[in-house]
């Protein structure tokens, strides 16, 4: 258990920082790229909250894990929306 806390840690300090150093020019265009990955986080947020049995925090965390990747999914079809539509004429 205690592992699973420090790799979690550990993974949100990493991912905080390196997206910290992304230019804001390249945001849109890697939210477009990291919706296939949430989609895999939806995927396997499915599978924890499913396979667990017994345990009704994995069940929650899995949960929270399909909701937070859902949000990040929908919101990263709108803004990729939003931006498709900048460049569609207007008439």
């Amino acid at each position: 258990m205690l592992e699973n806390i420090i790799v979690f840690v550990l993974a949100a300090f990493v991912g905080r920082e390196v997206i910290s150093k992304v230019p804001q020019t390249l945001h849109t265009p890697l939210m477009s790229g990291s919706n296939a990955i949430s989609g895999i986080t939806v995927v396997g947020a499915l599978v924890v909250a499913g396979m667990v049995e017994g345990s009704p925090w994995a069940t929650w965390i899995g949960f929270a894990a399909l909701v937070f990747a859902t949000v990040n999914v929908v919101g990263g079809f709108l803004v990729t929306d939003r931006m498709l539509q900048m460049f569609k004429k207007k008439g």
